[in-house]
């Protein structure tokens, strides 16, 4: 018997942004980029380890905004033109390559990779990549869950219950109808938490959540095994603290893996090291340099000269990481598990799936290796799900987690500051207003003009309350357009809400908002009483 379990939790977001009003829209290659370099690739390791007979369980949060883009046929088209090209620009790039052994070898590469993708998204998967999760889930290999509705950072939208309802409802209904299966557990937004916040999660179906580290180890009883095993909250369903070692091998900028000299550097790209007019026409706006994938070097060290990258070379240091990093999981086990009364610990290691590839381009190697490592090197670590570990070891200790999130200093100020707290008099006006307008017409007939309005108007709010636009103000990536996206929405929100109450609907301007937003295509605006 394993002495340790290792629950990897990958967790796939994005905001929702479709622009099918433009012709192209910048923001849109958020998704592109990462079906190209984090979802696909993600799959192909995933395909291999089942084609090989590799055991392994691993679980994969997918957020509604994501699953309905993933869902989008107008959103695969746009993809399957912004991978074309970038399979042109390829080619450019190794004539401009000539002459350079190494960077022509890189450009090479490149090139094949992305002829690969397109025959997995068109050929194999026929641009189903939801289907192909949910395949893998069926398999036994993966365990899917999902976040809340438009990613809601529930600790501040708590202010408005119905909110906090609406997000895992909705989410919840959002899974059943693209998964095809009862729902496990809930990534919560963040890992925001609050004491409470587990009856919602218990109504909309979850058996579990996760939190930050210090959720568990400040609960409302000192956890016995730390953050080694989940807790039970008082109505059954377990907290599953987040593992500080193995998220700093992976996160940290000074010790993790992902900031060795000899990986891919992210930030030296074609887009911006080319001259403009070689890249202009492979850029959306036709402006803006933007990254395309084309990258040189490697990470050298904290300078600005930055040697060439040898993609053979970077393949050994995944392969010495993988070994470290299971050399370390072992070595925890060994070093806690006498010191435990009950079956095996657990160490819960919690990512942002865009990590892997997009940001890290040797990530999925480095988790491939260690996925095989695991099952055939050693014998005292087992991959497992929360759901594994729930169905074998049923007693927990019963406590309440303590209110935290995995943000900046552990709580709210990442989505809470200065820089955005301006939005959330809006949010919370709208949401009390969505609130009673359920209440008042909650007889209205379906299918009927106001119903269609009160929907499209929870979807305006649903939209609007995203934890990424607040996050995107505290970071300054894009502040333009978060505002505009938050303005949008509530705007939106508020002429459907002017119509419904005053009997007053315009259908021409509804139906042009049910084509733009059509997320949620079965929402139900009652969830809100």
């Amino acid at each position: 018997m394993a002495r340790g379990y290792l629950a990897f939790v990958l967790h796939a977001h994005l905001p929702f942004i479709r622009h099918p009003e433009y012709d192209s829209f910048l923001e849109e290659t958020w998704l592109f980029e990462a079906i190209t370099d984090t979802y696909i690739p993600l799959l192909r390791v995933f395909q291999g380890l089942i084609d090989d007979g590799v055991p392994f369980r691993l679980t994969v949060s997918l957020s509604p905004p994501l699953l309905a883009m993933l869902d989008d046929d107008f959103l695969k088209a746009r993809y399957l033109a912004h991978l074309r090209k970038m399979m042109k620009l390829g080619d450019k790039e190794i004539i401009r390559n000539h002459g350079d052994p190494r960077t022509t070898e890189v450009a090479r590469m490149y090139r094949r990779l992305l002829h690969e993708t397109e025959e997995w998204f068109v050929d194999r998967y026929n641009g189903d990549l939801i289907g192909a999760f949910r395949s893998m889930q069926e398999q036994g290999a993966l365990e899917l869950i999902t976040a809340a509705a438009t990613h809601g950072y529930l600790p501040i939208l708590k202010t408005k219950p119905s909110s906090v309802r609406a997000q895992l409802q909705i989410a919840a209904q959002t899974y059943r109808r693209l998964i095809g299966q009862p729902l496990p557990g809930f990534w919560l937004p963040e890992c925001g938490y609050y004491p409470g916040l587990e009856d919602e999660v218990a109504a909309a179906g979850g058996r579990y959540f996760f939190v930050d580290t210090h959720g568990v180890q400040n609960a409302s009883m000192r956890p016995r095994y730390g953050y080694l095993a989940p807790l039970a909250c008082a109505n059954g369903v377990a907290a599953f603290a987040r593992d500080p070692a193995s998220s700093r091998q992976v996160w940290s900028a000074h010790e993790g893996y992902p900031g060795d000299a000899w990986y891919r550097d992210f930030y030296r790209d074609v887009g911006f090291d080319a001259d403009f007019a070689y890249v202009q026409p492979y850029i959306l706006d036709g402006h803006t340099r933007v990254f395309t994938g084309f990258k040189y070097f490697r990470i050298t060290g904290a300078t600005e000269q930055k040697d060439p990258y040898e993609p053979e070379r970077a393949r050994e240091r995944a392969d010495v990481h993988a070994d470290d990093f299971i050399r370390r999981q072992t070595e925890a086990a060994e070093r806690f598990s006498p010191h435990m009364d009950r079956p095996p610990l657990i160490v819960v290691a919690l990512y942002d799936a865009e990590l892997f590839g997009h940001w890290w381009f040797e990530g999925p190697q480095w988790l491939d290796y260690v996925i095989r490592k695991t099952a055939y090197d050693q014998s005292t670590v087992e991959l497992v799900t929360p759901s594994d570990y729930l169905s074998r070891h049923r007693r927990l200790q019963v406590a309440t987690p303590s209110a935290c999130s995995w943000g900046d200093r552990g709580y709210s100020s990442f989505w809470l500051n200065p820089g955005n707290d301006w939005i959330y008099r809006h949010l919370h006006q709208a949401a009390g207003r969505m609130q009673a307008a359920a209440s008042t017409h909650r007889q209205v007939p379906a299918g009927s003009p106001a119903e269609r309005a009160l929907n499209q108007a929870a979807r305006s709010l649903l939209l609007a309350q995203a934890s990424d636009w607040a996050f995107i103000m505290k970071t300054g990536t894009a502040i333009d357009y978060a505002n505009q996206r938050i303005g949008d929405h509530l705007a939106r929100f508020h002429a459907l809400m002017d119509a419904a109450d005053g009997d007053a609907i315009d259908s021409q301007m509804l139906a042009a908002l049910e084509a733009m937003d059509n997320i949620f295509p079965d929402i139900n605006f009652r969830v809100y009483i």
